[in-house]
């Protein structure tokens, strides 16, 4: 498959961008360390929900040093709220991996970024050229979608193929001395103007002339994607366990979904209240009294999580779970967002 982007197409592009680029903090001092951090996040998660994250790791952890070294409880609970805390234990052992392999220097070269843990072929590309002015496309949704579009192509753009084919197009025209610009440029658009959802902003576009889905006024059915699998859901009973001032948490599994973080007790299915009262009994926490406390959905990317929670005031505290109280949870525990919106009736 091959795919051709006109060259004409950079310079206009470039230039929208200086006259149309945010202002972010990972854009003010582009280097490798932090533009790894702030792609990593950035995964999954909108630009304005990552800034304030972005800025409290950045405090405290201001180079691969302090983050090869941090505490795993620590570097959690900096990235409690974001999710997908797989990225945040990978960050660790990449940044382990620069000390002992690199000799705590960042790695130069895309084969060799893509040799750390958690960085695959896009967050190699947006380092190598937005940190080091490598000719390395980061190819994206927003890329795709932006290119896909530029060239009228209706090729599937989940085919691994598809990405690869856009990848081998860019380089061929990445400018010498603004890589990492064009880059940004590329995913400035997707985020801009080339919208995924709703009619794209194409009076706004520096390529509007050179668009192929805008003069076919195909850009509604651009890019083309095979439908996704339907999503799992699952029933889950939470245990809002509390005795005086402390509240109980646990451990999940050291493998599978939310591997090895804090979790509030919980059961699979959807128990009745005096089966949820019989549970913690059985669990040896000689219950006073049992409340309902709210139902909760949690939406990952494959599985949907519909939670109905118990809060139940017990007598004892038996150390198959953590208890803790609420300045010990805030300091200590991350709690995956999952469970969050529970907080309240769990604090209350």
């Amino acid at each position: 498959m091959r795919i051709e982007i006109p060259a004409e197409a950079v310079c206009p592009l470039l230039a929208w961008y200086e006259a149309n680029r945010r202002s972010l903090p990972w854009r003010e001092e582009p280097t490798p360390y932090r533009v790894w951090i702030s792609e990593i996040m950035l995964q999954q998660t909108r630009v304005e929900a990552v800034k304030p994250y972005y800025e409290r790791f950045l405090r405290e952890l201001p180079d691969v040093a302090s983050l090869a070294a941090v505490d795993d409880g620590r570097l959690l609970k900096l990235w409690e709220g974001l999710g997908y805390y797989s990225r945040a234990r990978n960050l660790k052992k990449a940044a382990q991996r620069i000390v002992s392999d690199f000799g705590g220097r960042f790695p130069a070269s895309r084969r060799e970024l893509l040799s750390l843990p958690g960085i695959g072929d896009y967050t190699a590309g947006a380092i190598a050229s937005i940190a080091l002015s490598l000719p390395e496309p980061a190819v994206d949704g927003n890329v795709l979608r932006v290119i896909m579009r530029l060239t009228g192509c209706r090729e599937d753009v989940s085919r691994p193929a598809v990405k690869l084919a856009v990848a081998d197009a860019l380089r061929l025209i990445y400018p010498a001395g603004r890589c990492g610009d064009f880059t940004q440029a590329l995913m400035e658009l997707g985020a801009l103007v080339c919208l995924p959802n709703g009619e794209p902003l194409c009076d706004n576009c520096p390529w509007r002339e050179l668009c192929r889905a805008r003069r076919e006024e195909s850009t509604g059915e651009i890019p083309v994607k095979s439908p996704k699998k339907p999503r799992r859901e699952d029933a889950l009973t939470v245990f809002l366990l509390r005795n005086g001032d402390s509240a109980a948490f646990r451990r999940r599994p050291k493998s599978g979904l939310l591997a090895g973080m804090w979790e509030l007790p919980n059961v699979g299915g959807t128990l009745s209240e005096p089966a949820a009262f019989a549970l913690a009994q059985e669990w040896g926490l000689a219950p006073r009294s049992i409340a309902p406390a709210g139902e909760g959905t949690h939406i990952f990317t494959h599985r949907q999580w519909n939670m109905t929670a118990f809060r139940i005031e017990c007598e004892a505290v038996p150390d198959t779970f953590r208890w803790v109280d609420r300045a010990g949870f805030e300091a200590e525990l991350a709690l995956p967002s999952a469970f969050r919106c529970f907080l309240d009736a769990l604090w209350r």
